[in-house]
């Protein structure tokens, strides 16, 4: 079941950007079981890292941006929002 609430514009690329991530992480895979040179396997790994921590970023800057700035004042007020910012800054 889908949350529609935690659904943001930037999803659908987020969601690209890591199935991509995972196309790259099987041919990784691949080129270490046919024995490729390790020059090759550490381009295609930085590749990797790189697309995922570029989703994890956007996906945190949207969740910034679009859920803690939406809870509003009643969350505000009660700390919430504080709280959930510093919770998930920690994966910045």
């Amino acid at each position: 079941m889908v949350n529609h609430a935690h659904l943001h514009a930037t999803h659908p690329a987020i969601v690209a950007r890591l199935k991509r991530a995972a196309g790259h992480l099987r041919s990784a895979i691949a080129m270490i079981e046919v024995g490729r040179p390790c020059t090759e396997l550490a381009q295609q790994l930085h590749a990797i890292e790189k697309a995922v921590a570029t989703a994890k970023k956007q996906l945190i800057h949207d969740h910034i941006d679009h859920c803690l700035d939406y809870a509003g004042d009643e969350r505000a007020t009660h700390g919430h929002s504080l709280a959930e910012f510093k919770e998930i800054s920690k994966y910045l």
